[in-house]
């Protein structure tokens, strides 16, 4: 199905951070925006890259574009970061997700993209409610909510962490939309970058924790039996 701007209706502000002198990841941003029917809609928050700091100057971009995003009204803030990549978006599937969201008031975050340590099925099958683990890549706050987390000072406290600390009411989009891409970085150390490349790069490891969350029963049950039948055999070949 074609992109339509009415998929992004329930968004009222909608920000993109970027570093000044990364104008190489902003036109792949603009080309990956302009694919789901978004670029009119994104505005892009330039900032300075923190000169000492990584983790520092990415809350502070995070704190700026809620902070906009609450001064101009909006009741739900879309903030993404520069390194988006959009795979599988499906407008309807986005319609009936923020539907739900605007049928249930008390939620806080809504993630198009993430880890999470735990995902557990709503009465929306496009929607999952999350447990969130960490990455700030695509993500929406609502505007009550983002109130709460403007209000947190800097205290060397990595923004993915603020985020977890608040965790309640948070969902995602199931199956999740949006990734970080392979190009390089300037908020992580290299040795980080370098273990994520090794396995598989963000969009294969947040793909595989999302399986897995989703179907950690079976998985569990499956490593069960097959122990079980590995300590069978060993039972049965010593009798």
């Amino acid at each position: 199905m074609a992109p339509t701007a009415d998929s992004w209706f329930f968004f009222d502000k909608i920000y993109c951070i970027s570093i000044d002198t990364r104008g190489d990841r902003r036109t792949e941003a603009k080309k990956q925006f302009a694919d789901v029917g978004l670029l009119e809609r994104v505005e892009f928050e330039l900032v300075k890259k923190h000169p000492d700091n990584q983790e520092k100057g990415i809350f502070q971009s995070h704190m700026l574009c809620l902070n906009k995003g609450l001064q101009a009204g909006a009741r739900h803030i879309l903030i993404f970061e520069d390194d988006i990549l959009f795979q599988g978006y499906q407008p309807e599937v986005l319609r009936n997700a923020t539907l739900f969201l605007q049928n249930f008031p008390a939620w806080n975050g809504f993630f198009l993209g993430g880890i999470t340590t735990k995902m557990t099925k709503t009465d929306e099958q496009s929607v999952v409610n999350i447990q969130y683990r960490c990455l700030a890549h695509a993500y929406a706050l609502n505007h009550s909510f983002a109130k709460r987390i403007v209000q947190e000072t800097w205290n060397d406290i990595p923004f993915d962490d603020i985020l977890r600390r608040h965790c309640k009411d948070f969902f995602a989009i199931y199956p999740m939309i949006a990734f970080q891409s392979q190009a390089s970085t300037d908020n992580q150390t290299i040795a980080i970058d370098k273990m994520r490349r090794f396995f598989g790069g963000l969009p294969f490891i947040q793909k595989t924790n999302e399986f897995f969350q989703r179907h950690k029963t079976l998985i569990l049950c499956i490593h069960l039996l097959f122990l079980a039948a590995i300590t069978l055999a060993i039972v049965n070949a010593w009798t």
